[in-house]
């Protein structure tokens, strides 16, 4: 999940965010859990996209699905305090659903080329009816369960690997795809790339930072690199910020990338006509 760059809206910078994710200075919290509630009633949670590339091409071929929440007085609250707020008021599976809800909806205007990343919370995977509930969902939906990546971290799998990994195995039956999230940016547990029926690891914006100055983070890379193409994975850089950086993922092998250097979270439509032009298609 790509969102550490989003501010905490207009009327507050980020650098007056509170210590615990979540929280503003001078809002209680159970006004925010309050607002949130409505938001939902009300469909003021939006859904951006991350645009994600073709290392090899330069092509767009899909978009991670991120919410956003407008607040009136806030402003912009990016994907990760949103869902702390909704942590505490008990509203994860509301907000979940609502967030897939509005992606598939938002995405069922795109080419079929072009896949959707979805963020899979605790709760959900928790769940021994998710997996079912899930597929039933997609399946109302126009999107094939091909065009979706599930993403998932490595903090969500501590508290019930195994659970995890019933759920991710019925679904990847079914079609889906899916990919260890924020890798590198916990204590990577090498536990989960045996266990688990992944498709892909998402490189965390941690694992290119420095890149290539520093010699201890390219080798850490160039490990990494080597281990996911052993296993057969896909292999996502987040957080790309700079040509060098691009460039560097590339020689090193990286197949896909997302980040700001080419484009920030962006609304349906404007990942569509993106896609359509040149630059879209890796030309330029």
């Amino acid at each position: 999940m790509e969102d550490r760059h989003s501010s905490a809206g207009t009327a507050f910078g980020a650098s007056l965010r509170g210590p615990v994710r979540g929280s503003f200075p001078g809002v209680k919290a159970s006004a925010l859990e309050t607002d949130l509630l409505r938001a939902l009633d009300r469909r003021e949670i939006e859904v951006l996209f991350q645009p994600q590339f073709d290392c090899r091409t330069g092509a767009v071929v899909g978009a991670e699905a991120l919410a956003r929440w407008q607040h009136p007085t806030l402003g912009e609250i990016g994907a990760r305090d949103l869902f702390a707020i909704a942590e505490r008021a008990a509203l994860v599976a509301p907000l979940s659903r609502h967030v897939v809800a509005r992606a598939l909806e938002d995405a069922s205007h795109w080419p079929d080329d072009l896949t959707v990343s979805l963020n899979i919370t605790p709760e959900e995977l928790g769940d021994p009816r998710f997996a079912a509930d899930f597929a039933e969902s997609i399946a109302k939906s126009e999107i094939a369960p091909q065009r979706l990546m599930l993403e998932i971290t490595e903090d969500l799998l501590v508290r019930n690997i195994e659970q995890a990994s019933a759920a991710l195995k019925a679904l990847r039956g079914l079609g889906f795809r899916t990919a260890l999230d924020d890798f590198g940016a916990g204590f990577c547990n090498f536990r989960y790339l045996r266990e688990l029926p992944l498709d892909a690891i998402k490189l965390d914006k941690i694992m290119v930072d420095g890149i290539p100055g520093d010699t201890k983070a390219l080798a850490v890379l160039r490990a990494i690199m080597a281990l996911a193409k052993a296993l057969d994975l896909s292999i996502y850089a987040e957080g790309i910020e700079n040509d060098v950086q691009r460039a560097t993922i590339k020689a090193e092998g990286c197949d896909y990338w997302q980040g700001f250097l080419r484009a920030q979270p962006m609304k349906s439509e404007e990942v569509l006509a993106l896609s359509r032009t040149a630059r879209g298609r890796g030309h330029g």
